[in-house]
């Protein structure tokens, strides 16, 4: 005791820290800590993806301060009802063992978070933990919760006080209305106009100088069929990182050759980056004006390929398709944004669906101008939100006299109205993460373990696939989980999602949203992170690759795992 009166009287500026926090705790609503130690609680509870302590805390702080509002809700509701208190004596015994309970709830959650954890990684493949760091979560948890709760009170203050000033000239539920609404406008004023555009704005501009920086191992290629070579429509330069990577670094035909033999082509990939054109109208026309170069309405396939946020194009997507195919495939993509998916879709929503119409206009109408008997098969495919705008590239109005001849869009996120609207008119008794649509001639569903070969279906003209996990939090995030349980955490469950998965109002909405943090983060063949072996299943069932027998494709897939193995 001497040593702590010791320590303030050489840090007499601890004291008004002492006194704020004091009084801070002193403020705080019973009922509110109630049900924010149960939300906690939920929190540890597993979900879809594993995750390390930081995100564990981050999770329950936020769900913390969650709990701590619907608890202070509850108390002002109650009492807005006019529905009768407890005495005084007793409303204090009662919280007192309301919060012993609580409390030993809240400390066996975390003592058991470890084991629910292990249950997600056991799934996954991923060695098991022996602790899920307690201490550390609670710390972070609780400076996360004390964080929000401030903000909070900031905007309650700010609300008295315009709310204050009306009640001298128009009535007091009136002037309370009218300054809730003028706090809500003023706060996101605050935090859309200052915050997130500033932010946002530096991150475009961070990420353009980042994907405009030349890397040391990637030379411009020679060949004159290559994009972004001196031959080429496209400069080198302006294809961007991801642009140089997707047209450098797939199988040549020497690779092909290697493990095919030698009746090989080598692939054709085109890329148009960002800083090719400045109109996505433009960039459409310079990508056809390639193809046409390159010949690529010559070979039997011809693949629209959608990237991401950044312009990335995943690798086991393109590369297992040209093996497939013994390169004799051309495939083309467009970039339309440098930031990464999730802060395309909040800088610049409509740019990806822009392009991707652009693109799919501009090369369809040239399509269809050529020989029916002369022309390439011609696919769509993309990837997350790639996934998400190819499926807007084209309209069925448009092409029903003339379709493209298939589909394949992997990990579509949850914002899909395409995928959305397939899942919900699955025929009965199929699950929501693999569902069967109808009699599967048009549209089907696959994952790591199938689902393609359904009993008693045909292909019809067009063939799209829907390659998703059902542990993928940006295919399966739903806002709706705040009030009520999704449909495909009712049983059975997909294979690899904790069976202790739980459902509770509000944690376990946020929990989803955590998880999408990380959902590219998991171990290939989960979450957000697609194997190239699940990709080829996907391929031969919507492009139907000559002269392969089931027992090559099992040695190609098991190729391919063999490629990434550590």
């Amino acid at each position: 005791m001497t040593d702590w009166w010791r320590f303030l009287r050489r840090h007499p500026a601890v004291l008004p820290v002492i006194g704020g926090f004091r009084r801070f705790t002193a403020s705080l609503c019973t009922a509110g800590l109630l049900v924010a130690t149960l939300f906690f609680a939920a929190s540890l509870t597993p979900s879809l993806l594993p995750r390390p302590f930081l995100m564990q805390g981050v999770l329950s702080g936020c769900s913390l301060a969650a709990g701590y509002g619907v608890g202070v809700f509850g108390r002002w509701l109650w009492r807005y009802l006019e529905l009768p208190v407890p005495r005084p004596a007793l409303q204090r015994l009662a919280t007192l063992l309301a919060a012993a309970v609580l409390l030993v709830t809240a400390l066996l959650f975390l003592r058991q978070a470890a084991d629910w954890q292990n249950s997600i990684r056991a799934l996954m493949t991923l060695d098991p933990v022996d602790t899920a760091h307690p201490f550390r979560v609670g710390a972070i948890a609780a400076l996360v919760a004390v964080l929000l709760l401030t903000l909070a009170r900031l905007f309650r203050l700010v609300f008295q006080q315009i709310a204050g000033r009306l009640r001298r000239f128009i009535p007091r539920r009136i002037a309370n209305v009218a300054g809730l609404l003028i706090a809500l406008v003023f706060f996101w004023s605050l935090v859309d106009g200052l915050l997130i555009r500033q932010a946002l704005r530096s991150f475009d501009a961070s990420f353009a100088q980042f994907d405009a920086l030349l890397e040391p191992d990637l030379a411009p290629p020679e060949d004159p069929q290559r994009t972004g070579s001196e031959a080429s429509l496209i400069r080198w330069g302006d294809l961007g990182r991801t642009g140089r990577a997707f047209v450098s670094r797939g199988p040549d035909s020497a690779a092909l050759a290697d493990y095919l033999g030698d009746e090989v082509h080598s692939p054709i990939r085109v890329y148009v980056g960002l800083n090719s054109a400045e109109e996505p109208a433009a960039r459409a026309r310079l990508a056809l004006a390639e193809l046409k170069r390159v010949g690529a309405f010559e070979r039997p396939l011809l693949v629209l390929m959608t990237p991401t946020g950044t312009g990335w194009i995943d690798p086991s997507a393109a590369d297992t398709l040209e093996y497939l195919h013994r390169g004799n495939v051309a495939s083309v993509a467009v970039q339309y944004s440098y930031l990464p998916s999730w802060l395309s879709l909040l800088a610049e929503a409509d740019h990806g669906a822009e392009t991707a119409r652009a693109v799919f206009a501009e090369i369809y109408r040239y399509w269809t101008m050529l020989p029916p008997d002369l022309r390439p098969r011609l696919y769509l495919h993309g990837l997350s939100l790639g996934a998400l705008n190819s499926a807007l590239a084209a309209d069925l109005y448009d092409v029903i006299a003339d379709p493209f001849h298939g589909a394949l869009w992997s990990g579509p996120p949850f914002r899909s109205e395409t995928w959305r609207t397939f899942t919900t008119l699955r025929e009965p008794g199929s699950p929501a993460w693999l569902p069967r649509f109808r009699d599967g001639s048009i549209v089907r569903f696959a994952n790591q373990h199938g689902g393609l070969d359904l009993p008693g279906a045909s292909w019809g003209p067009i063939r799209i696939v829907f390659l998703q996990y059902a542990s993928d939090p940006i295919t399966f995030f739903e806002r709706d989980a705040l009030f009520r349980e999704p449909e495909w955490m009712a049983e059975p469950r997909g294979h690899d999602v904790s069976p202790e998965l739980r459902w509770f109002p509000v944690v376990t909405m946020l929990q989803l949203a955590i998880d999408i943090a990380a959902g590219d983060k998991a171990p290939m063949g989960h979450g957000h992170v697609y194997a190239p072996e699940h990709y080829i299943d996907a391929w031969v069932a919507v492009t139907d690759p000559p002269g392969w027998s089931p027992a090559e494709i099992g040695r190609l897939k098991a190729w391919f795992e063999a490629q990434r193995a550590p």
